[in-house]
């Protein structure tokens, strides 16, 4: 049923009952492949800042969100495999998280993608998904489980 499952992480206890949840669905299908996917949001320092001059190193931001974005992928990864998670890998990529998770599972030929109802940045009461969750259900081809 269920051969490649895209669960993507950020850090948050929605993102961890996602793992969580993946490797509940892996224990039924022990062929799954779980791809854990930590998307970091391009950070520009022009757009930051303004300013008319240039660092010399303008990836600096990048390289440190593209780090911690690695330490939330092998956090889920440990996580999972404290579970008893089997065929798991990580991967971080850089990006508006919804398109990449998207784009991502395709290129995946992923069969379902988990994600969780909310992330770390979401601080609205009362909504039911959170913005990342809700634009992945509406462009994903493939099956999405909320958790």
């Amino acid at each position: 049923m269920f051969k490649r499952i895209v669960v993507a992480v950020d850090g948050s206890d929605s993102s961890l009952r996602a793992v969580d949840k993946a490797v509940q669905l892996q224990k039924l299908l022990p062929e799954a492949e779980i791809l854990l996917i930590c998307v970091y949001k391009h950070h520009s320092l022009f757009e930051a800042s303004l300013s008319i001059g240039r660092p010399a190193e303008m990836d600096i931001p990048d390289k440190v969100l593209s780090e911690y974005a690695r330490e939330v992928v092998n956090f889920a990864k440990a996580h999972a495999q404290e579970l008893q998670a089997t065929h798991l890998r990580g991967f971080v990529r850089g990006g508006r998280p919804s398109k990449v998770i998207v784009r991502f599972a395709k290129e995946k030929d992923a069969d379902l993608i988990v994600v969780g109802t909310r992330g770390t940045h979401s601080d609205k009461e009362g909504m039911l998904l959170g913005s990342v969750s809700h634009r992945v259900t509406s462009a994903a081809r493939c099956p999405v489980l909320v958790v």
